[in-house]
């Protein structure tokens, strides 16, 4: 076990901690001038000139001082002036020393850092406020030739200020340090510590201040140098959000407004169910309100009142049913009355787009295919201006009641401005660029480059293999018995990417990218018997489920602070601005229809627009939703493993420094109160001045 770093100093010290408020010492010349000088006297014609014979000499001597003389107003005054000059320059005694020579201060500005304390004092502040005076406090007890780092640890490591002994710019590199909506990782700023210290000579020390809420304490263990870990905060009870998920589902709409009783019967109608899991961090039970309401709005779209007994975790639902302008709006949901750590009281999601995934069937044939993707006149293998499986798919789509198809030529694809942006894509006979939408089914294209995959010459009744069984595309489905009258012959980008083999190739790829999932039949499903299958509807259902799951998560998932956020935006799209909770701009990236914002420091909701062909915007929410962060119980410490470690509190660090500051400033006041006192108090009377007379 390391020694602590908080040492007595071997003696005594004393600190000027302003040095340049002893400039008030100047104004002592002009106090003793005053004393000095001869006063200026007026001439008076008197009978006689004995009493004044002092006078008569400062009159007819030359020099214009005269000699000082010790008096009780010019000692008091000038010890009061050396006392307020010592108070501007804020004396302070040192009660401990750094014995490091070179020392790291990390700073936990995880989320649960911004839970309300009690400063020592009494007055009400957040624990980041505790551990910043903490560190500057620490900085106060630097031995003098020690140099100091700050390091920020929140889900990322950042060096708020580099090696430096100048302790002025050390406390003003901590002053904007703010907790983070984030999970703590105290790891990463351990290792960058280690990794600035790990070359220079001398003492070497690292200190780590946090309330203890470490969501991964094994981040602490095995440290190759002296590790002192500071805890500051009181536990404090707390409730939380700790899961949110939105969905889309149905719910009963009434009974049939016509019919007589027996012909009643109940409707379905969309509506949103949102699922929250609240919990209860403290030791008695708590009763709140949950409410839901749409983002900007004041209207209460659910509410619930809820008593969560200590420890519970319990599950509560709220719904609503949307108009369609309510679609892809935010939503709030509040714990109310608020605790100690307002925080997790608040999560965000978003309304689903609606119930029903829109489709849109293209049927292409060779005419439409796009330059170079095939010769011009070549629609599959009878050569006809539309695909004969058209129908099939159309049968097929259609028969998934939570669809939405509409059927149309290529050109009305492409040029469709207000195409929804997760419609589900079927292009059957052609292979055009740029298709708009969300997931994408291409079938019997023509020969030439196809989304990275070569579509060849055409294969005579190919024989089936196998199938890769492993993809969700083709689970729970058997091809066999299935026949092919013709087929074009596949060479995908690599073999991984194979769906569907034949004796004589493969003849079904995949062409997914970072922003969508796309499947490349090479045949024309009217050409073949699999649309009398129950395989073919499987498949088809299989497409839909997963385009329906993307666009309910996007292609990531729901968000989470202090993680990557990747929107799927199109291909076509330019001029992409980021917009964070607080209104701040943010740096985004684009690639292959995906759009990454790096950093997601704030809860709540990330506005992301573009312009293009599909212009468009979206809305998407981010969250804390950590149970690590929310429980603000105390936690142990006990940390073993390699290296020295040092547990304490806050609350038993010794100050670094004492001010005297106030003590010399009363001192002050007090001899300009008794000089004040000395020049208006009653003359003394002589000695037998009120006897009557004899």
């Amino acid at each position: 076990m390391a020694a602590p770093l908080a040492q007595a100093s071997a003696g005594p010290s004393l600190t000027l901690l302003v040095p340049g408020g002893l400039w008030l010492l100047a104004l002592l010349g002009p106090l003793v001038l005053l004393y000095i000088l001869k006063i200026k006297r007026t001439r008076r014609r008197v009978p006689s000139t004995w009493l004044w014979a002092a006078a008569q000499r400062d009159l007819m001597a030359r020099a214009p001082f005269r000699r000082l003389i010790a008096q009780l107003p010019l000692i008091l005054q000038a010890l009061a002036l050396a006392l307020l000059a010592l108070a501007l320059a804020r004396p302070a005694s040192r009660g401990r020393a750094f014995t490091g020579d070179h020392v790291a201060i990390l700073l936990d500005t995880s989320a649960s850092m911004s839970a309300a304390a009690r400063a020592p004092s009494g007055e009400a502040t957040t624990r980041i406020e505790l551990g910043k005076r903490l560190a500057k406090d620490l900085l106060s007890g630097l031995t003098p030739g020690s140099d100091a780092l700050i390091l920020e640890a929140g889900r990322e490591a950042r060096l708020v200020a580099a090696l430096d002994r100048d302790l002025v710019r050390l406390k003003a590199a901590i002053d904007p340090i703010a907790a983070r909506d984030v999970e703590g990782d105290l790891g990463a700023a351990v290792a960058l510590a280690v990794d600035r210290l790990r070359q220079l000579g001398g003492a070497r020390r690292i200190v780590v201040i946090t309330d203890g809420n470490l969501a991964r304490p094994a981040a602490l263990r095995g440290v190759s140098l002296p590790l002192e870990v500071i805890t500051v905060g009181d536990a404090v009870d707390n409730a939380a959000i700790v899961r949110v998920d939105v969905r889309s589902g149905s719910g009963p709409a009434g009974e049939a407004a016509t019919g007589d009783a027996d012909a009643l019967q109940q409707e379905r109608r969309e509506e949103v169910q949102a699922f929250l899991v609240v919990a209860n961090f403290g030791a008695q039970p708590r009763d709140l309100y949950v409410t839901m309401r749409q983002d900007s709005a004041s209207d209460v779209l659910g509410s619930r009142r809820v008593l969560v007994k200590p420890g519970e975790r319990l599950p509560v639902v709220l719904t609503f049913r949307p108009s369609p302008g309510d679609y892809r709006k935010g939503l709030l949901f509040e714990l109310s009355p608020r605790d100690a750590m307002p925080l997790d009281d608040i999560a965000y999601g978003r309304v689903p787009a609606g119930d029903k995934l829109p489709v849109f069937l293209a049927s292409g044939g060779g005419a439409q295919g796009a330059p170079g993707q095939g010769a011009p006149g070549q629609g599959g293998p009878t050569g006809a201006t539309a695909s004969s499986g058209s129908p099939w798919l159309a049968r097929a789509l259609a028969s998934d009641p939570m669809t939405s198809v509409t059927s149309g030529s290529l050109p009305d694809l492409l040029g469709a401005p207000a195409l929804d942006p997760d419609t589900f894509v079927v292009v059957d006979g052609a292979c055009p660029h740029d298709v708009p939408g969300g997931d994408l089914l291409l079938v019997n294209p023509p020969p030439g480059r196809c989304f990275g995959t070569l579509v060849g010459p055409m294969l005579d009744r190919p024989t089936l293999t196998s199938w890769d069984t492993a993809d969700p595309r083709l689970r729970f489905l058997t091809l066999d018995g299935v026949h092919l009258r013709a087929a074009s012959s596949l060479e995908p980008e690599s073999a991984t990417r194979a769906l569907i083999r034949a004796q004589e190739g493969t003849v079904a790829t995949d062409i997914s990218t970072a922003s969508r999932t796309g499947t490349l039949l090479g045949f024309d499903v009217g050409e073949s018997d699999w649309p009398l299958k129950a395989s073919f509807v499987l498949f088809v259902r299989n497409l839909l489920e997963q385009a329906r799951a993307h666009r309910a998560h996007g292609i990531t998932g729901p968000a989470h602070t202090g993680e990557p956020l990747r929107v799927s935006v199109p291909a076509t799209a330019r001029d992409l601005q980021a917009i964070g909770p607080a209104g701040e701009r943010l740096d985004v990236a684009q690639r292959a229809g995906v759009a990454v914002i790096a950093e997601t420091p704030r809860a709540g909701f990330y506005r992301l627009s573009w312009q293009g062909p599909q212009a468009g915007s979206v809305l998407v929410p981010a969250n804390l939703t950590s149970v690590a962060e929310s429980d603000l119980t105390p936690k142990p410490l006990a940390i073993e493993g390699g290296g020295e470690v040092a547990v304490s509190s806050a609350g038993s660090q010794p100050d670094a420094h004492t001010e005297w500051t106030w003590l010399l400033a009363l001192a002050a006041l007090g001899l300009v109160v008794f000089d004040v006192w000395y020049f208006t108090r009653a003359p003394r009377r002589l000695q037998g001045q009120d006897r009557p007379a004899a």
